[in-house]
């Protein structure tokens, strides 16, 4: 089958995650693939300001593997996932699968927080609450459906990671 390397970057802030209503029919945060000579973190900071607008900082979530000057270490991401991704529509010819390295990221100070205002695409700052209470949310042109557990789940842990940096809890 046939793979392909991508990223998410849950963007926190105020106790709040960015999400936006995918053409799949799902909340999703920002994220894509990984191009030709890029790494995980130049990907994910990419991805972020493509669709979001928001140059972001990654959110360290594990301590680097050993002190060592080189070879320099990248931040590891929270987790990996494997999505089987249907084949249907201009996007998905045939079917694969993603392998998602999923990272944390707060938006760099002195920045505007707005997210895109579009037709396509709805954005919002999710709650910590809205996310633990599992609602169903709508977008702004008409899709609902509940976040999925992982979203909801890394999205919860994304705030309190972010909550936790910004608070010298970390």
């Amino acid at each position: 089958m046939e793979r392909h390397f991508t990223v998410s970057g849950f963007v926190s802030q105020r106790g709040e995650t960015a999400l936006h209503w995918h053409r799949l029919g799902m909340w999703l945060p920002p994220g894509g693939h990984i191009e030709p000579d890029e790494d995980p973190i130049e990907a994910v900071r990419r991805e972020v300001l493509e669709e979001t607008g928001l140059a972001v900082e990654v959110v360290p979530t594990a301590p680097a593997y050993g002190d060592w000057a080189y070879p320099p270490q990248l931040p590891a991401p929270v987790t990996m996932g494997v999505y089987d991704i249907e084949a249907g529509g201009p996007h998905q010819r045939a079917s694969h699968q993603h392998i998602d390295l999923v990272y944390f990221t707060r938006p760099t100070p002195g920045q505007p927080l707005l997210l895109p205002d579009n037709d396509e695409e709805g954005w919002l700052w999710v709650s910590a609450e809205t996310l633990q209470a599992g609602e169903v949310l709508r977008s702004p042109h008409g899709g609902e459906a509940a976040i999925a557990e992982d979203v909801r789940r890394l999205g919860i842990d994304a705030i309190e990671a972010v909550r936790a940096l910004e608070t010298g809890a970390a």
